[in-house]
């Protein structure tokens, strides 16, 4: 009987393939600076393909042919799903590159292999009238109101991760610029331009409603509680949630990370080219960030049939 290559096999991974999967791993994190949840997958892929390579007796890792390849994928076509199968191959894929690169292997095995197709999946957005009322929704006579308006207008102006926006510090505010010095994922440093409206907003919360909340407590952060205490992720995602019904949008649409997606969206319906939107949101690949082209597509594809005569 066939292993669910997602499941430990009998097997058990040979030492070669252990040692070199953990070579591989060590480099991405020493190169790269990848998140310790991305190299566990890795490691999870890697280790599911040495271990059925094993039960099968096929070759170890670094010896295995593309039909070895081939035949690991057909068994994954039937056991996952194809958002699961397109991360299992991205992992075999980085890992052969790696490896040829270093001349350890003398040709790439995973070259070609195909991505199965998965369903079009976009991002959920908002509309910039559903943005400008979200803005608008906090009570800005208020120190957390104000707090609050310069998130939520900072997250728009600048399509932050909201990691990156609950972890920033007051010295990576360039206010002479009017920039933003973000380290994004993978430790990877980027500027990105604010705005006047944002820039606005977040000098009126520090000069004003966050000296009240601190009350002379020292804080590098920029966005604090009323405990006077650096924001979290958690509790970003609450307050968001809690402006929903204020701004008139359904609670299950709107997250930290829609924003991200309106940010992005609404930049491409102005006419910002993709190249800019890839550096802005600190994507590596732009691949990832060519989801927005369908966003700004089927936005055209409305207006257009609301406002031409023949739409």
């Amino acid at each position: 009987m066939k292993q669910d290559p997602a499941t430990e096999a009998p097997a058990p991974l040979r030492p070669e393939d252990l040692a070199d999967i953990d070579m591989f791993c060590d480099a991405l994190w020493l190169e790269d600076g990848l998140a310790k949840t991305t190299l566990e997958s890795y490691r999870a892929d890697l280790s599911a393909l040495g271990r059925w390579l094993a039960t099968e007796n096929r070759p170890a890792l670094l010896q295995a042919a593309e039909a070895d390849l081939l035949a690991f994928v057909a068994l994954l076509s039937q056991e996952k799903k194809a958002t699961s199968q397109s991360r299992y191959l991205s992992s075999l894929r980085r890992f052969y590159r790696w490896q040829l690169s270093r001349g350890r292997i003398g040709a790439d095995p995973s070259g070609r292999l195909s991505r199965p197709i998965t369903p079009g999946r976009l991002p959920k957005t908002l509309s910039e009238a559903q943005v400008e009322a979200l803005l608008q929704a906090p009570d800005v006579d208020t120190p957390l109101g104000q707090r609050d308006r310069a998130m939520l207008e900072t997250l728009y102006a600048t399509g932050l991760r909201v990691s990156e926006l609950v972890g920033l510090k007051l010295h990576e505010i360039g206010f002479n610029q009017g920039v933003l010095r973000v380290m994004g994922k993978g430790s990877k440093e980027r500027l990105v331009p604010l705005g006047e409206e944002a820039l606005d907003w977040l000098q009126r919360f520090i000069q004003e409603g966050r000296r009240e909340l601190l009350d002379g407590c020292p804080c590098e952060a920029v966005f604090v509680t009323a405990r006077a205490a650096p924001m979290t992720r958690q509790m970003f995602w609450t307050l968001i949630k809690g402006y929903a019904p204020l701004a008139g949008i359904p609670r299950e649409q709107l997250s930290p990370h829609v924003l991200r997606h309106a940010f992005a969206t609404h930049l491409l319906n102005h006419g910002a080219d993709l190249r800019v939107v890839q550096l802005l949101l600190g994507h590596a690949d732009i691949t990832t960030t060519q989801i927005y082209t369908h966003v700004a597509r089927e936005r055209l594809k409305q207006l257009h049939s609301v406002h031409h005569p023949r739409g």
